[in-house]
């Protein structure tokens, strides 16, 4: 007879490291705690408990990043590169936990063990890497690329300090030392053997070798090291796991002993510290030449590690470079990476000694581009002078690419000569600089911008020459956001309601999502959507009080704002509707409003006077209101400090009303207006960025319309604008101007804030009071909507289920079958 199965449970046998269930994950965590860190649960801190935590997932990522690692390989597949100055990951654990699908699991096994899984996720340091929606596209695009099992490696720098954290200060921000690195990092994996050297400063030799070819040798002044750290970025329901890989620099020799031997303590550590500056901090500020100099140091250190690892890749499985774009494409987020063209153009012409023909051909169909900006000063340029000190090698293949390039526009446009003149990699006008912009386009087989909006006016505007010349090479790919990271994760109640909609296999598609339609005017769902918003509402309430001190009435209508401060994004805007409102309110104390929290949030760089200035007349407004009885009942305005990944999980899904408020034409896209909408927000903004395409998905009728549009923007100005004569015509705003200026909310100080209304009265560049009476008389609108609330929740639901197309994971779809021509690898279990 045979023997009987045996009914223990099926986990019994789970590797302690693979194994996915309950008593598995229980036991490495055990393990990781013991063995890895050397701590007994009675001694271990909460932080102790956190990386033991980490451990235990990160252990069930390698050996996934392994098998993928073998797959690709083993098909040879085409990969990838996103070459990025930022990365914005936000916290790790729980991401990765949701995509491995061990989420509760987890949470099983911590409870078992004694401990709240919550308050371990608290103890995860935010990976300073990034600052703004630059970085956090990048890591939403990493994370879409291996849930899309598209084999790829994201290249950037290991900073050793962050973007920094904000405190308000008396209503000022103050910037603190991002010290993310403090207490380890248990995601990366160091790796000491594999670094390469980069050089900088010097001269060049040239000479003719044997076969009379001319070669150029580059000597320069200092050569340092870059150093891999690898972190894991797994896909979410897949083995698919690619790689970050960041560079951290390091002195070739780190102590010099004749140095010390003769007494110079800092000169024997002086190439050290040289050295690691390079990664010490994220953008640092470059006003200053020492700071310019240090981020052209930043944004070469990092592209040459990147290529000459690229290039280890290639040799491995091939005998020569000739098909290196076949096997890599080289994605450049924005201009900051590309000084990675002329960088590969040095590596096959010097090192491997090719021609410059064959090494062009190669380096042009290797690298593509992505613009995000449309504002001409954010077009990075360099001072010849700086430029050719630190590289001259890379300045002298610059000219050379340039001198092709102008010969075949001249061949083109013969008689054109302020054509030429913009389309130069060198600028003339002035000081001369080193045009990064158009060094990206001429380098790179395509160029995409990030909104259909946006991608139409860098062919007009920015570009428009290189359009015309080459208009195949332009394209269009709308960004998008990650829903595992912003609904799923950020949004537990959303998620609960979509998984029961749309089954466990929900993945974030407009089939999947358009099935909450059909509840719209469903008056039970109503009730559950209210319910699922006020928890939400009521988590950020409490947040707010722990960080302000602020108490917010979660039944009040939550109109949000919180996005990096800068005056085309008009946060200032917003406050003359507070101080409106606030004045009517103190006019007419009978005034039927209703109850609405302002809730701002983001960082000013640390130079940017205006945006600081700013953040403390929002901190000030807020300061007199929240004190004032007889307003405070029905408004309250905060600044929520040191926004990041983590507080925006908080933020995003309590969110009534998103503020997109920008001057249209100025935004390249934005991506919180899409986190937004996502989780139930309704937006009010201009027809600016993705706003336009939001609005064309959700409908006319769910979305908040005020403002010039980018052609009426550019008209108005072409007419000559006089801000001040709009003050003077229209009594509700001259009455909030004058409110500020009269010291009302700088404790009597009527200088405080004078430089912001004297700007906006005599210069205005960003059109914000031809924007006002529009943006007023809109908000009215919001405010009317928000008392039929059965109305406000179908246009939330409509908002939630139209928004499938603004998912990272479309993006990337986008990118592979326009640009990338790269397929999906698939790693098996």
């Amino acid at each position: 007879m045979s023997k009987q199965p045996d009914s223990k449970p099926l986990n019994e046998h789970e590797h302690t490291r693979t194994g996915m269930s309950v008593d598995a994950l229980k036991r490495a965590f055990q393990d990781n705690l013991l063995y890895v860190q050397g701590k007994h649960p009675d001694v271990a801190t909460y932080h102790d408990l956190y990386k033991a935590g980490a451990y235990t997932v990160r252990d069930r990522l390698w050996g996934r990043w392994i098998k993928t690692a073998q797959t690709y390989k083993k098909k040879h597949a085409r990969t990838v590169c996103y070459f990025s100055a930022e990365f914005l990951l936000g916290p790790h654990l729980a991401n990765n936990m949701i995509n491995l699908g061990i989420y509760d699991e987890a949470s099983e096994a911590a409870e078992i063990i004694g401990l709240n899984l919550d308050e371990l996720l608290d103890q995860e340091e935010e990976p300073g890497l990034g600052n703004g929606g630059l970085g956090r596209l990048a890591a939403c695009y990493l994370d879409s690329l291996a849930t899309l099992q598209i084999p790829s490696i994201g290249y950037g720098i290991r900073y050793e300090y962050g973007i920094f954290d904000q405190e308000i200060h008396d209503g000022w921000q103050v910037e603190i030392s991002d010290l993310w690195l403090r207490n380890g990092n248990p995601w990366e994996l160091p790796r000491p053997k594999l670094r390469y050297p980069v050089k900088f400063g010097g001269h060049t030799d040239h000479y003719s070798d044997a076969d009379g070819n001319l070669r150029v040798n580059w000597i320069p002044d200092l050569e340092i090291m870059g150093v891999a750290y690898d972190t894991p970025i797994l896909g979410f329901g897949v083995n698919n796991t690619n790689l970050l890989r960041l560079w951290s620099s390091q002195a070739s020799e780190s102590f010099d002993f004749q140095a010390f031997n003769q007494g110079d303590y800092y000169g024997a550590v002086e190439a050290k510290v040289a050295a690691e500056n390079i990664s010490k901090v994220l953008y640092p500020n470059d006003e200053a030449v020492v700071g310019k100099e240090l981020r052209l140091k930043q944004q070469y250190f990092f592209v040459s590690c990147s290529l000459q690892d690229m290039i280890r890749l290639h040799l491995q499985q091939n005998e020569n470079l000739e098909g290196f774009h076949h096997k890599f494409v080289a994605q450049l987020n924005d201009t900051h990476p590309s000084i990675a063209i002329p960088e590969l153009m040095r590596l096959f012409i010097d090192d491997y000694e090719m021609g410059w023909d064959q090494a062009w051909e190669i380096t042009r169909n290797t690298f593509a581009y992505t613009n995000h900006t449309l504002l001409p000063e954010a077009l990075e340029t360099w001072p010849l002078d700086l430029f050719g000190s630190l590289l001259p090698r890379h300045l002298e293949i610059i000219y050379e690419i340039n001198r092709h390039f102008l010969d075949d526009v001249r061949m083109r446009f013969p008689w054109d000569h302020a054509r030429i003149n913009r389309m130069s990699l060198i600028g003339e006008d002035g000081e001369r600089r080193v045009r990064m912009a158009n060094l990206a386009t001429v380098g790179s087989f395509a160029v995409n911008g990030v909104a259909e909006m946006h991608s139409e006016l860098v062919k007009t505007t920015i570009l428009k020459d290189f359009y015309e010349c080459a208009p195949e090479k332009f394209h269009n790919v709308t960004n998008g956001v990650s829903p595992r990271r912003f609904v799923q994760l950020s949004n537990p109640g959303l998620c609960q309601i979509l998984t029961r909609l749309a089954g466990k296999g929900l993945t974030w598609n407009p089939d999947n999502l358009r099935v909450l339609e059909q509840y719209a005017d469903d008056q039970v769902f109503h009730q559950e959507w209210r319910e699922m918003k006020r928890t939400a509402k009521l988590h950020l309430s409490g947040l707010i009080k722990q960080q302000t001190g602020v108490v917010v009435d979660p039944d009040s209508l939550f109109d949000i704002q919180v996005k990096r401060i800068h005056e085309y994004k008009r946060q200032h805007l917003n406050v003359l509707h507070i101080v409106t409102l606030y004045n009517r309110l103190k006019q007419n104390p009978g005034m039927d409003m209703a109850p609405r929290t302002f809730i701002f949030g983001g960082k000013a760089a640390p130079g940017y006077f205006m945006a600081k200035l700013i953040i403390k007349l929002i901190n000030s407004v807020g300061e007199v209101i929240n004190n004032d009885p007889d307003v405070n009942g029905s408004m309250r305005v905060v600044f929520f400090p040191n926004f990041n990944v983590k507080s925006a999980q908080s933020i995003f899904p309590a969110a009534d009303l998103s503020e997109q408020i920008s001057t249209a034409g100025k935004e390249a896209s934005g991506t919180g207006n899409m986190k937004f909408s996502m989780n139930g927000a309704l937006t009010i903004g201009t027809l600016d960025g993705a706003n336009v395409e939001i609005r064309e998905e959700v409908g006319d009728e769910n979305f908040f319309l005020f403002g010039l549009t980018a052609e009426q923007v550019v008209e108005r100005k072409m007419q000559g604008y006089h801000p001040h004569d709009i003050y003077l015509g229209n009594p509700d705003l001259r009455e909030a101007i004058d409110l500020i200026n009269a010291g009302i909310f700088s404790h009597g100080d009527s200088d405080l804030f004078r430089p912001l209304t004297d700007d906006l009265l005599y210069h205005d560049p960003y059109l914000v009071l031809a924007d006002y009476q529009s943006y007023i008389d809109c908000q009215s609108e919001v405010d009317h909507a928000w008392r039929d609330r059965d109305h406000w929740n179908r246009m939330s639901i409509l908002n939630v289920a139209r928004m499938g197309k603004f998912s990272s994971d479309r993006s990337i779809r986008d990118y592979c079958e326009r640009i990338w021509d790269v397929d999906p690898v698939p790693v098996e279990s």
